[in-house]
Order: C-alpha cells, then sequence, then structure tokens
C-alpha cells in the first residue's frame, strides 16, 4: 500500500454505517409508530410501484443449530427442528396481514431467505412456506430470489426444492477456510463441503454462487487469508462479499470467547483489506463497493455498468423496487417513505402476529429533507456519483462542502459545479463519502461512537 493511501485509510478507517437505509436504523425518530400509519405509507407505495416495479420480501429465518461466536445476526439456537412449523404459520400470519391491504395481487420481483440459517429449515417445510406465500401473489417474469445456505447443511434437496420454486442465487457463509480460525469461532467446515455445494448449485442450474469472507477475524494472518482466498480461486463464485469484522461482544456475548489481543490490529486489518482487494481484482472480480465483488457475466456487475444498481437492507440488488416487505423476527421493512422494524424475539413476533396484529417494534417516517438525502447516499453507493443541487449543497452547509473539497485534494472524487464522480481511489471510501452527506450523523451527538462498524 502506497503512503498517501495509507494516511487516507488511517484518516476514514472511522465507524461508519453500511447505508443500507438513510436514516440508518439508530437515528430513527419513531420507537412505536402507530401501525396505521405505516399501513398507509405501505398501500400508497404498493399502489404506486407495485404494477410497474413489483415488490421485494425478505424472509428472516433465525434458527441454527450451533452459535458461530463471530456473528452478529438475530437468531436463536436449537436443535429442535420442531420449531419449524410454528414459526411458518406465524411468517405465513404476517404475510397475510398485508395482503389484506392490498387491492390487487402483489407481485413479487425480489425474494431473499435470510437468518439465522434458512437451510436449518427442512426442504419439505421450506416448500410448505413458500407455495402458500405464492398462493397470495404473482410472480414477475424477471424475478430475483436467492437464499443464504450453510456448506454444512445445505443438502442437494434444499437447492433442487429452492431451484424448482424459482431460486437462482444461494449465498454461502465461508469467512475463512484456516482450521485454527474456524474452530476459534466454532465454525468449522471443511473446503470439501463447500466444493460439494458449489459444485451441485451450479449442475442443478443456479446462476450465481455467492461466498461470504471475513476478514479482522481472531488469528487472521497476510498468510491464511491469502490461502483462503486461493481456495476460494479454485471455485470461482461469481460474487464475494468480502466483510470487515465488527468486534461488539457487549452486543454478541459469543464473541467473549476470545478477546481483543487475538484480533489482528488495525494495520494487519487494513493489510488484510489490500490483500484481498488485490487477489480479487487479479482474478478479474470488478469492486461494486461497500464490501462486494462480482465478476463480469454476473447481473450485480452488469447493474453496476448499466447504473441500474440498487440498494436495500438486504444489501447490493438489481431489483429496483421501492417495496420491501420483511416477514419474521427482527425483519425490517422500507416503503420508501417509512420503515419499520419487527420485535426481535421469536416469542413476542409470534404472540403478536398469530393474534392477528403487525409486530411492530420501531419505525421511521421520512421527511422531504430525509428523502432528498437518501436519494443522494444512494447514487453516490450505487452509481458512483450523484449531482450535486443547490438544495443539496445548502442542507449539507459549508462544513460538507468543505470536506468534499478536501476528499477532491486527496483524488477520492472528482467534482464540477453540479456533479460529483467517485474515483477508483474512492471507490475503497464510499462509506465515508456517503457519511458527508448524513445529517442524522453529522448533527449528532453520537459521531464517534462504536455504534457502526469501521469503514475498513
Amino acid at each position: 500500500m502506497n503512503t498517501h493511501k495509507e494516511q487516507l485509510v488511517q484518516k476514514y478507517n472511522v465507524p461508519a454505517p453500511r447505508y443500507t437505509s438513510y436514516p440508518t436504523v439508530p437515528f430513527w425518530d419513531d420507537e412505536k409508530p402507530e401501525v396505521s400509519q405505516w399501513l398507509q405509507v405501505v398501500k400508497r407505495t404498493f399502489a404506486e410501484s407495485n404494477a410497474t416495479k413489483g415488490i421485494s420480501l425478505y424472509l428472516h429465518l433465525p434458527f441454527c443449530e450451533k452459535l458461530c461466536t463471530y456473528c452478529g445476526c438475530n437468531k436463536r439456537i436449537t436443535k429442535n427442528h420442531g420449531v419449524e412449523g410454528g414459526y411458518i404459520e406465524a411468517i405465513l400470519a404476517e404475510w397475510g396481514l398485508y395482503l389484506a391491504q392490498f387491492p390487487e395481487k402483489p407481485i413479487i420481483r425480489e425474494l431473499h431467505l435470510g437468518g439465522g440459517t434458512p437451510t436449518f429449515f427442512s426442504p419439505e417445510n421450506l416448500r410448505l412456506l413458500l407455495e402458500r406465500l405464492y398462493a397470495g401473489a404473482e410472480l414477475h417474469p424477471e424475478k430475483e430470489f436467492s437464499f443464504e445456505g450453510h456448506p454444512n447443511n445445505t443438502t442437494t434437496e434444499h437447492l433442487q426444492t429452492l431451484y424448482e420454486l424459482g431460486f437462482r442465487r444461494v449465498s454461502y457463509g465461508i469467512q475463512d477456510f484456516d482450521l485454527q480460525v474456524q474452530l476459534t469461532i466454532n465454525r468449522f467446515q471443511p473446503y470439501e463441503n463447500v466444493k460439494h455445494v458449489t459444485d451441485e448449485a451450479r449442475r442443478i442450474g443456479y446462476e450465481s454462487v455467492n461466498f461470504d469472507l471475513i476478514y479482522g477475524l481472531p488469528y487472521q494472518t497476510l498468510k491464511s487469508v491469502g490461502e483462503t482466498i486461493d481456495k476460494v480461486a479454485t471455485l470461482m463464485p461469481d460474487r464475494i462479499a468480502f466483510y470487515s469484522y465488527a468486534h461488539v461482544p457487549w452486543v454478541s456475548p459469543g464473541q467473549r470467547s476470545y478477546t481483543e489481543k487475538d484480533l489482528p490490529d488495525n494495520v494487519e486489518k487494513r493489510a488484510l483489506y489490500e490483500l484481498g482487494l488485490e487477489k480479487f481484482k487479479a482474478l478479474g472480480y470488478t469492486d461494486i463497493g461497500m464490501d462486494h465483488f462480482a465478476l463480469p457475466h454476473d447481473t450485480l456487475c452488469k447493474a453496476l455498468q448499466s447504473k441500474e444498481l440498487h440498494r436495500n437492507f438486504m444489501g447490493y440488488t438489481t431489483c429496483q423496487t421501492d417495496l420491501m416487505i420483511g416477514l419474521g423476527t427482527s425483519s425490517i421493512s422500507d416503503a420508501k417513505y417509512a420503515y419499520m422494524q419487527n420485535k426481535k424475539t421469536v416469542e413476542s413476533y409470534k404472540e403478536v402476529v398469530l393474534e392477528g396484529e403487525l409486530a411492530v417494534l420501531k419505525g421511521h417516517f421520512l421527511t422531504d429533507e430525509d428523502l432528498l438525502l437518501k436519494e443522494a447516499i444512494l447514487s453516490i453507493a450505487c452509481k458512483g456519483g450523484l449531482q450535486l443541487t443547490e438544495e443539496l449543497l445548502q442542507l449539507i452547509g459549508v462544513a460538507g462542502q468543505t470536506e468534499l473539497q478536501q476528499m477532491e485534494a486527496e483524488g477520492l472524487i472528482a467534482c464540477t459545479k453540479t456533479s460529483l464522480q467517485v474515483t477508483t481511489l474512492g471507490q475503497a471510501f464510499i462509506r465515508n463519502i456517503c457519511m458527508v452527506f448524513d445529517q442524522k450523523l453529522q448533527h449528532s451527538e453520537r459521531v464517534g461512537e462504536q455504534v457502526f462498524s469501521k469503514a475498513i
């Protein structure tokens, strides 16, 4: 890493949001929004966009048989598969509450099964869940359906069943292939298992396989991460997510099984990221932004090139939907003009939805200012630039404009009086560039708090 970039990394490696929404969840205004208000916004967004764009669905399936100690996701650890049926009934009950609000059948354009471990559920129960969910909807002819699979328990039956139900993308959580790292984070999975499920997905006909990798885990070194990426290269997944590990033991108690002394320090962690970046580019992957890489043939890479990339609570997507309904415990919904999150425990979520009400935990209704800033941040994250209008410049003020001038001097962006473009160098600092436009964060007393993971 050259001296200039090293100085930039030292300066900008600060806590930063991933901008799957604006405002980000810690800065939502409404701890308990009125359900009637939320549903009014849902119906408005549905009426504006269902016929032209369709809708997105995210299903949170929280169960895992084992605790991966690095994980910060909302999960429930159990070996009791008897929980599957009751949870399916709760999700379908919640879906029914939304269907009752729609004047016509929703057109499902995008569907993602996340977790937890979605492949904790049997293929038979996944079929039952999805066929009943589809019964109240139409499926878009250009649908994008995807799921997260654990390499150790994703069977050929899982892959075949979900393929028959319209799924064409699968994401496998790899994290790291080094044995010491795997044992420390309690996620032992041999390379052979990953190769098998990758080969099976491709044999069946899946069009895109993603690997999730993490840098900054305990006991990772340049040598071990390099060897992990070399093994990944033998399988050449169509997409790679290369996430920065966030050590937050006060949020995820499982992380207390190791200490900060076991983690790469800031300099070592930066070097791991740079190694990954260098190796992925050498393998032919395009840097999509915010931790994501894709091969040129993948739809994610094509959407970036055609400036049709979108970003929502599921991350980067090729689907330009305005309404995303999150079903299941802790799921977040995005209705363009408002956000809502479900209750976070399985019991409280099930109790409410099975009584015929939405399990609302908190939400946020966007102001006109929020909408303008949301569009700006999405444009930077998805299109690598934006139009600098007078209204936008006034919102970020002198401080924000000065910061943009500094970033331009550092080579992160190129600006004219009316436009901003992220440079190749600036690609690694997209989260920092977005932060300039994040007025909730800029005007908060929480600036500098470890609310978010670090940018790099």
